[in-house]
């Protein structure tokens, strides 16, 4: 090869004596007067370059770190050995030095070798460097890894990947639309899709049995920790004559093999636990739980009414137990006020068993008559805390008892390490009342199967009515929602038409798949967990634009290609589109 005879990370003890030629990034250079250490670095590792004779001892001082560089000579033993790293045992005596790419600007705007410590702007703005520190790259290549394994797993049990159209028409799906002018048909639109929701559920209609693929999403919502804005991957997945159950086999024998593998922590093994929405709120405070949290929430409304406190009375109660645990005033009055603002003005109370199990502290005159009654529904040791919430509505108690549970659970060291517990949260509502409309609004998924059929639809309460929807929850990250799908077109009408949508109405906003329906649907099943979730959760890495190898920053602004960005006047012409200045 021109460049290269071995790779920076491949040459060893064995190979002393040989004539080599290495190529890569100057990473690092110590200049000792008559003698000069460089380390050079590429894709696979480093190694050492010691420079001290003419030419090549001028020549390497005069290069800049971050040059990219051949290098040809004899590999030695090393005198003074490192053997933390790989090739720690030899060096490279150069004979010959070419530079290949030079670095042309004064200064580097971070160390490459300390990238993950600078400010996350420059980061992404100097991205190509940023990735050539290797505690940035391993994740990359982790995400290939996982991919490729992925890939693997669903084609052997039968599964086809089958690529899906990234121009299409928009549709109601839960977020806003990423939308894309015609110039051929002027005042129409494409949108990029949010999901291939549609598409695959088509391909069920077309004769196909499996379907997945690695898909690309587009929806334009707020960054969060666990969510990349703009775009996303998932692994999507649709199944012809299925039912929720065989989705779940399906995804039980994927996940927790890729998990373990590439994190080297324990997967729960199948079957997940399954546990009902309305449970999992009541239990956990959340429908996302984080099962490595040993923390239960508990109902007590019951036993604090007329208990003469008044922040109770006429509350919808709720209490966590926390036993085994000496906690301190000290943290218990920090963790009150972080609780305070973190739900905004929550209050957290609490009381003690002391060492003869009596209530002890907080609202301990408040409880004491009745700590019988405690005990034995919180399961009370001695020495054990209790901390309570108490609010109006039971929807705001549950999610702030959620929050609490969350912040013990840490904040006392609860979880449980190195490993991944996974759920299935099923039985969600199919509708809900909507909080700025006020009206009833679908729950989760409009294309999902009521339980019951038509019967529930025509004979229950619309806020009754459950549908065949579930999440997959992971360590408390959601990686993914699914559903069986409603095939039925009657059925379907009649969903719809509970939320103030008539037949027009369906037909005009999804042609396509109501059409397919009335030609004859097989029952239909699918899920599509997030791959760039289940890459951060096995990295171990809290935020997901470090497992992304260009991101966006938070403010949906791609800062390596400057995007968004203004285009030139005929772009826009071309396209029909005229730009209305904002009035001021």
């Amino acid at each position: 090869m021109y460049f290269r005879t071995h790779n920076c990370g491949e040459l060893r003890e064995t190979d002393a004596g040989k004539h080599v030629k290495l190529s890569g990034w100057l990473d690092s250079k110590r200049d000792k007067g008559g003698l000069l250490f460089a380390v050079l670095r590429d894709f696979y590792g480093t190694t050492q370059v010691v420079c001290a004779e003419e030419p090549c001892l001028s020549q390497m001082r005069d290069i800049p770190t971050e040059s990219t560089v051949s290098v040809e000579g004899t590999v030695v033993l090393r005198s003074a050995p490192n053997e933390k790293l790989p090739t720690g045992l030899i060096e490279i005596i150069p004979e010959r030095i070419e530079v290949l790419g030079r670095r042309s600007v004064q200064a580097l705007p971070f160390e490459v070798s300390h990238s993950t410590e600078a400010g996350e702007e420059a980061r992404l703005k100097y991205r190509f460097l940023d990735l050539r520190n290797p505690a940035v790259r391993d994740k990359i290549i982790l995400r290939s890894l996982i991919v490729a394994d992925l890939r693997k797993l669903m084609t052997e049990r039968g599964f086809y990947e089958i690529n899906t159209p990234i121009l299409t028409s928009s549709s109601p799906e839960g977020a806003r639309d990423y939308i894309v002018p015609s110039r051929i048909y002027p005042g129409e639109f494409y949108a990029l899709p949010q999901a291939p929701q549609q598409y695959k559920q088509l391909l069920m209609c077309s004769g196909f049995d499996k379907y997945f693929q690695i898909a690309p999403c587009f929806r334009d919502e707020d960054a969060r920790a666990d969510r990349s804005p703009g775009e996303f991957y998932q692994l999507d997945i649709e199944m012809a004559f299925a039912t929720q159950e065989d989705v779940f086999e399906v995804l039980e024998g994927v996940l927790p093999p890729v998990f373990a593998k590439y994190s080297g922590w324990d997967a729960d093994k199948p079957p997940f636990r399954r546990i009902a929405y309305r449970e999992a709120l009541e239990t956990y405070g959340t429908d996302k739980p984080d099962l490595r949290n040993p923390l239960v929430i508990k109902d007590v409304s019951d036993l604090t009414e007329g208990c003469g406190f008044a922040a109770f009375e006429g509350k919808k109660v709720k209490a966590i137990a926390v036993n085994g645990v000496s906690v301190a005033r000290k943290w218990i009055d920090k963790t009150a006020e972080e609780f305070k603002v973190k739900t905004e003005g929550g209050a957290m109370f609490w009381f003690k068993l002391d060492e003869n199990g009596a209530a002890a502290g907080g609202i301990a005159k408040f409880v004491a008559e009745r700590i019988d009654a405690f005990k034995e529904r919180l399961g009370l040791e001695k020495g054990a805390f209790v901390a309570v919430v108490a609010e109006d509505k039971l929807s705001l108690v549950q999610k702030r008892a959620g929050i609490l549970r969350t912040m013990l659970g840490t904040g006392l060291d609860l979880l449980e390490k190195n490993v991944y517990r996974f759920c299935w949260i099923v039985d969600f509502p199919m509708y809900e009342i909507g909080e700025e409309s006020g009206e009833l609004e679908f729950c989760h998924n409009p294309f999902s199967m009521p339980q019951g059929g038509m019967k529930a639809l025509e004979e229950q309460d619309p806020l009754e009515v459950l549908a065949y929807q579930y999440d997959i929850v992971c360590n408390g990250v959601e990686l993914s929602s699914g559903a069986v799908r409603n095939h039925d077109p009657e059925i379907m009408l009649k969903a719809f038409s509970l939320v103030g949508m008539g037949k027009e109405d369906v037909v005009k906003k999804f042609p396509a798949l109501y059409h397919a329906f009335e030609y004859g649907a097989p029952p239909h099943a699918g899920v599509a967990p997030g791959v760039d979730r289940m890459v951060m959760l096995i990295s171990d890495t809290v935020n997901i634009r470090e497992v992304i190898a260009f991101p966006m920053n938070a403010k949906a602004r791609d800062l390596l290609m400057n995007a968004p960005s203004p285009v030139e006047q005929k772009q826009l012409d071309d396209v029909h589109i005229r730009i209305v200045e904002q009035k001021k």
